[in-house]
């Protein structure tokens, strides 16, 4: 694609990123085959071709975002199946992040998506605030049919039936390795997650420090930053993402780390992006560090090579978009299933988003839950005993839609191979 930025707007660190995706692009249109909202809207607009047309002339110009842009940036999901699609090797994620940001800075949204927006990125970052939204919204749910906005009520409507305790990791500690000690590893626990299951956690690290693995929740370290990131608060999000790294850094040159272990997948394609995000900042070797360290959990288990286990049940595994096309990780998820004793099955269109999205299921709830429909009918056309994925945002969302459990691929590991049953499990029985 040819571009015409001047000499001085790419002097910004950003814009000639967005030079370099430009011009990768050749116009092919094989993205629209994958992208869900254009699957869902039929608009060329809604495709990743048509916003990187949007983008192009908003950031070539140099004018603030008008409603148009925004309206078709804001359907993206981020789901970045059309980067697994591309033949040309477009980054369009470093494309509409920038994007994103550059919105936020130029556009001034109506007052109710400014306090829409402004309760999300004030909320689901900080696993206190969250809880104590959930709270409230539980004794709303009842009264959620009467919101005149859809998106007050996927709010309300996201608040479980019972909030979870806190889980063992809520707080900085060093779990003990079992046996001889193999590796010495961090864990991201999360925000929402903290909230919503901190069960995800405490499975995480039963399995890890039961196969030799010293785990650390590192002192200091909060939100990654992925949720205000992708929701272009770029200033929010790197002092997120700082802290994190300063947290990380410091068990790095303390006892050392191995590995940096995600368990939300969403958050672990953010990790591993911060030495885009920080470059040029003076965080930047340490952010790239911390990059290189970061691993899924079920690329840490593969590793490890567990004993064979005695899953038994059969599995319908959904690939978290953040997971297979944001981080590329496919075979390791079913592998690590497969080897603990589970049949693992996967839906018609398993590409496709189910609709989460990090704060997406939220903030454009209508064609969330159009994804989500869909997603469900194709998991629950395998009968599964059981359904697996690497993202509590998936999982909360699917969850939603049926009647089949839902849990984390770690839970079931964990299970599999000496840990207890899960409790979506032992509800079910």
């Amino acid at each position: 694609m040819q571009t015409n930025f001047t000499e001085a707007q790419l002097q910004d660190p950003g814009i000639a990123r967005a030079n370099e995706i430009l011009r990768a692009c050749v116009h092919c249109g094989f993205c629209t085959a994958t992208c869900p909202t254009y699957q869902v809207l039929g608009d060329e607009l809604d495709s990743p071709r048509g916003r990187i047309y949007l983008i192009k002339d908003m950031l070539e110009s140099g004018r603030p975002a008008d409603a148009r842009t925004v309206r078709h940036v804001d359907r993206c999901l981020s789901c970045l199946a059309c980067m697994t699609t591309c033949p040309s090797g477009v980054h369009y994620m470093h494309l509409v992040d920038h994007a994103r940001a550059h919105i936020e800075a130029t556009y001034r949204r109506p007052w109710r998506d400014r306090a829409l927006r402004w309760l999300v990125a004030k909320t689901l970052p900080y696993p206190g605030r969250f809880r104590a939204a959930l709270r409230l919204a539980r004794l709303g749910r009842p009264f959620a049919r009467l919101m005149p906005d859809p998106r007050l009520r996927a709010m309300l409507d996201m608040a479980p039936a019972r909030l979870p305790e806190p889980g063992e990791s809520d707080r900085p500690q060093v779990f003990a390795a079992k046996g001889a000690r193999r590796m010495r590893v961090a864990l991201l626990t999360g925000c929402a997650q903290k909230a919503l299951d901190p069960d995800i956690n405490d499975a995480t690290i039963r399995v890890l420090t039961r196969h030799g693995v010293e785990v650390v929740v590192a002192k200091g370290m909060g939100c990654c930053g992925a949720l205000t990131h992708h929701m272009g608060r770029a200033a929010e999000a790197h002092a997120q993402a700082a802290q994190a790294i300063r947290a990380w850094s410091a068990e790095i040159a303390g006892e050392g780390l191995d590995a940096i272990v995600v368990n939300t997948s969403g958050c672990g394609t953010t990790v591993k992006d911060y030495g885009h995000m920080f470059r040029g900042d003076p965080l930047a070797e340490a952010a790239a560090e911390v990059a290189a360290r970061a691993v899924d959990i079920t690329e840490l288990l593969e590793r490890l090579d567990l004993p064979p286990g005695r899953g038994g049940l059969r599995v319908a595994y959904h690939a978290a978009c953040s997971l297979q096309h944001g981080q590329k990780v496919k075979e390791a998820p079913k592998a690590v299933l497969r080897r603990a004793g589970f049949e693992v099955v996967e839906p018609v269109d398993a590409h496709l988003c189910c609709g989460s999205a990090g704060t997406y299921n939220l903030l454009q709830p209508e064609i969330a839950g159009q994804l989500k429909a869909r997603k469900v009918r194709t998991l629950e056309a395998r009968a599964p005993d059981v359904i697996a994925a690497g993202n509590i945002g998936c999982i909360a969302q699917i969850g939603s839609g049926t009647g089949v459990p839902v849990l984390h691929t770690v839970e079931l590991v964990d299970w599999a191979t000496g840990g207890p049953k899960p409790r979506a499990l032992s509800r079910r029985d």
